[in-house]
């Protein structure tokens, strides 16, 4: 059984990460504002396409944490890749030396405002 006022907290977290008010996130993820606004409010239990919906438009919001609050958000925290060694980039300086400089972080910048940031 879903907890519906843990439910719309959980929603609200995700909203808040992406900046986005409820009217934004209506418009995100496809449905009528006056939906977010009952879902939010906790006069409508949300359905499994409003669930699904969510998870389509945020890859990083997971299913499970969304519905019952197991697990972590953003999703992207749980799937840690450990490489092999540590990446480098390789580079000829004003001597025409070859110097190796490591990657500290890399971020990805999205057409709607938000970014993800992965760090070493």
């Amino acid at each position: 059984m879903v907890n519906i006022p843990e439910f719309t907290i959980r929603l609200k977290k995700v909203m808040e990460i992406h900046q986005l008010s409820a009217s934004m996130f209506a418009d995100k993820i496809g449905v009528q504002r006056s939906s977010i606004s009952h879902v939010l409010s906790g006069r409508n239990k949300p359905s499994l396409d409003f669930v699904l919906k969510v998870t389509e438009a945020f890859q990083d919001v997971d299913m499970y944490w969304l519905l019952n609050g197991k697990g972590n958000y953003p999703k992207k925290l749980n799937a840690q890749i450990k490489p092999t060694s540590t990446p480098s980039l390789f580079k000829n300086d004003s001597n025409n030396t070859t110097v190796a400089k490591k990657i500290q972080r890399i971020v990805v910048f999205y057409d709607d405002g938000t970014f993800d940031e992965y760090m070493k």
